[in-house]
């Protein structure tokens, strides 16, 4: 049986998600909740309000003068504008957080490390001539923890949460708050999955146990669940 102490990397929710009977399994160098013992069942509640914790999945991120002009020569579609996403040929999304910042999200289909860990290596073996200004990596996957929130009533769950309306009339798709969730920062990306309402959500990760908590609490009413990986992605073959 997958245990998250068997890899070098586990979540920083590895012990809740543990106790509340995850089924992990491997996904590169750390372990995934896949499953919390009905996956089938776990993707209908996914479509109504599910939390998943995407922390194991690759990320990383870029900033710093010639950060964007040096993702855009790696082929990384980059938006124009800050606090808006792009999606990349193979799933992974481009967020821009500020004109000189962008976070590289991996996809919940993929079983590598994709291109946030293509994007590291070529940053870091890419010889340039002095005093060209291509940014710097910045650490996204030890600095900050990644849940989904997905389903119909995800807005009005966050609505208790965040001063920010979510609602997908007033917050559209691939969009991006810098906010406050639960009264810690956050970085709230709207992803539809399949047609499902989602959200990815980022925050520093010595606040991941107090977040992961406080959204297990607002989703009560709603009926709201964790699910595992499994249940993401099937929301992406929908």
């Amino acid at each position: 049986m997958t245990a998250p102490g068997d890899f070098p990397r586990r979540s920083f929710v590895a012990r809740k998600l543990d106790e509340a009977g995850a089924g992990f399994g491997s996904l590169g160098d750390a372990a995934v909740a896949l499953d919390f013992g009905d996956s089938a069942a776990e993707a209908e509640t996914a479509r109504r309000l599910g939390l998943a914790d995407l922390s194991p999945l690759p990320r990383t991120g870029f900033k710093g003068a010639g950060a964007v002009e040096w993702l855009a020569g790696q082929g990384v579609e980059v938006p124009a504008e800050s606090n808006r996403a792009a999606r990349q040929s193979g799933g992974e999304l481009a967020a821009r957080l500020a004109p000189g910042e962008v976070l590289v999200l991996g996809a919940p289909e993929a079983e590598a490390d994709g291109l946030p860990a293509a994007l590291e290596a070529a940053w870091a073996a890419e010889p340039l001539p002095p005093g060209t200004p291509r940014g710097f990596p910045l650490p996204r996957r030890d600095s900050h923890a990644w849940f989904l929130v997905s389903g119909s009533e995800a807005a009005a769950m966050f609505a208790k949460l965040c001063g920010v309306d979510l609602r997908p009339d007033k917050f559209p798709n691939l969009s991006i708050a810098q906010t406050s969730v639960a009264r810690v920062s956050a970085i709230v990306v709207r992803d539809d999955r399949g047609g499902t309402l989602a959200y990815h959500l980022l925050t520093d990760s010595a606040s991941a146990e107090y977040l992961w908590d406080c959204l297990l609490d607002a989703m009560v009413e709603f009926e709201g669940r964790p699910v595992g990986l499994a249940a993401v992605r099937a929301l992406g073959d929908g």
